[in-house]
């Protein structure tokens, strides 16, 4: 069972969203909150596989909420959940380590595949979210500084590294270099260490600043 704490500052979003996660036998939700400030007491007090957690909350709003969770001693992965899809916001959502970006504007069920995904290990951005990600990115000069930080990767970490930053789940990737998905994530693994980066979306930035995302694979290419 995924374990999710809620954060918003609506009562009526915190009643939406809890019931698209109730329709998931496999989600449950354990606590929420209508403050950041509760929110953090709450991942603490409950730990959650997943916080979901809006940005315009009063005391401590859902960015400043994911930075204090990312610094507890708890295993749970991040989910803004947002009208917004302001590049700043999505910026720094991204760089305070959330693994998620979800518009409450978008469909339902994204709601409901960024939990799964997040727990999962892996990462979610809404459609329009990842559009824009890769608009910035995916047509930038490559980054010195990225194309260092990639160059101590074997040959094929650089390959799996560019097939994440397609947005591939392991199982896929497993598929695409015909090996089990055990390796494809002793591979991940090895390659978040070594980039020194604390998820899938902070990987794939690395992949495309780096131009290692296969042409084919780049949406709109």
């Amino acid at each position: 069972m995924i374990r999710v704490v809620l954060a918003d500052e609506e009562p009526i979003v915190l009643v939406g969203v809890r019931t698209v996660l109730a329709t998931a036998p496999d989600i449950e939700v354990v606590a929420e909150a209508e403050h950041g400030r509760d929110a953090v007491d709450l991942v603490l007090a409950h730990r959650p596989d997943v916080a979901m957690l809006d940005i315009r909350m009063p005391e401590l709003n859902g960015l400043d909420a994911a930075e204090q969770i990312r610094g507890l001693p708890v295993d749970t992965a991040v989910v803004i959940l947002t009208t917004f899809a302001d590049d700043a916001y999505i910026s720094r959502a991204l760089g305070e380590g959330a693994s998620g970006f979800v518009l409450k504007t978008g469909d339902p069920n994204e709601i409901i595949a960024s939990v799964r995904a997040v727990a999962a290990g892996a990462a979610y951005l809404s459609p329009l979210v990842a559009r824009r990600v890769v608009d910035q990115l995916a047509h930038a000069k490559p980054s010195s500084d990225a194309s260092a930080r990639v160059a101590p990767l074997t040959n094929r970490e650089r390959e799996v590294l560019g097939l994440i930053g397609a947005g591939m789940f392991n199982a896929e990737i497993a598929r695409h270099i015909h090996v089990v998905e055990g390796t494809v994530k002793v591979y991940v693994s090895t390659i978040l260490n070594q980039l020194g980066v604390r998820n899938r979306v902070q990987a794939a930035i690395v992949a495309y600043e780096a131009k290692l995302i296969p042409r084919a694979q780049i949406p709109g290419e």
